[in-house]
């Protein structure tokens, strides 16, 4: 009889073993090679919105950069330079994007006074790595592009970034680690604490709740990847952001919650604006209110005195 228990238990053991290695790897799959919108298809949709104007692109004076990522992969950047002006603004997209869905940002930046930075993630648009680990080689990598863009501008230029979602996480992660190689911040519907967002995702979308997907994900993505999502967590640096920075969020987003750039916003000691818009989905804040969100930078840009 016991010869039996011991069996089945063995049994028991080794099938949920192999359910939760399939769990952890088909999780970890998900997050590492999450799918990419195609490079066509982003552009035709900016293109169709007049967000992205391709005759201003092909005669604007501009520099092809490639960079190296200290993590062992190439990094295609594009300086634009339509102004006489060393001020400059680097821009970081979301995840599934690339650098085409930024140039809205830069024309922006443009009327604003500034030249700007447009740039792909890793895994994303001409750039090369493997994996996609939202902020946590991201911010290794912006480390490396402000490095290259403070060369063609000098130390003294007036450098800033501005992130969306993915992008914004990126940005404040990089802020809280090297803090003192920018200017200003402009933070784009960013999640506070990427654990909590994928629980929040997970919650929406499909009926694994529980921390402990989670736990075996993170496990599984520290063997494949190097990291685990808790080092993933914009909340536990943002104090160290001592620069100025733009919270922007909208109240219809129920990708990444508002509340949790209130969160943000609030764990930030001093030198911030916050500004949250009653219209827009997940990152399309812009899109929405394109004329108040403009604003809304210059005010900030003002306040701060980087503009007159």
């Amino acid at each position: 009889m016991k010869r039996r228990i011991v069996y089945i238990s063995g049994i028991i053991g080794s099938i949920t073993t192999a359910l939760l290695s399939i769990l952890g790897f088909v999780a970890t799959n998900r997050l590492m090679y999450m799918k990419l919108k195609d490079n066509d298809v982003i552009l035709k949709r900016e293109v169709l919105a007049k967000r992205f104007d391709e005759h201003w692109y092909e005669t604007v004076r501009k520099k092809d950069l490639w960079v190296d990522s200290p993590n062992g992969y190439p990094l295609r950047a594009v300086f634009l330079k339509p102004l006489e002006t060393t001020r400059t603004v680097i821009i970081c997209h979301g995840v599934t994007e690339n650098k085409i869905n930024s140039m809205k940002y830069a024309r922006l930046f443009e009327r604003l006074g500034f030249n700007s930075v447009v740039y792909d993630h890793r895994r994303h648009g001409d750039s090369g790595g493997k994996t996609t680990s939202f902020g946590y080689y991201e911010k290794q990598d912006l480390q490396a592009i402000v490095h290259a863009v403070r060369k063609e501008i000098g130390s003294e230029a007036i450098l800033g970034i501005h992130g969306e979602s993915m992008g914004a996480a990126t940005t404040i992660l990089f802020g809280g680690e090297f803090e003192e190689e920018a200017n200003f911040y402009i933070v784009d519907c960013p999640f506070s604490d990427f654990s909590q967002q994928i629980l929040h995702i997970l919650r929406i979308n499909t009926p694994l709740r529980s921390r402990m997907t989670l736990r075996i994900a993170n496990l599984f993505l520290k063997i494949r990847d190097g990291y685990t999502t808790t080092l993933v967590s914009p909340r536990e640096v943002i104090r160290n952001v001592t620069k100025p920075m733009l919270f922007i969020h909208s109240l219809e987003d129920d990708f990444i919650l508002p509340d949790m750039t209130k969160e943000l916003f609030d764990l930030k000691p001093d030198q911030k604006r916050m500004k949250l818009f009653e219209k827009g989905a997940h990152a399309k804040s812009f899109n929405e209110n394109p004329e108040a969100y403009e604003e809304t930078i210059k005010s900030f840009l003002s306040d701060f005195h980087f503009i007159n």
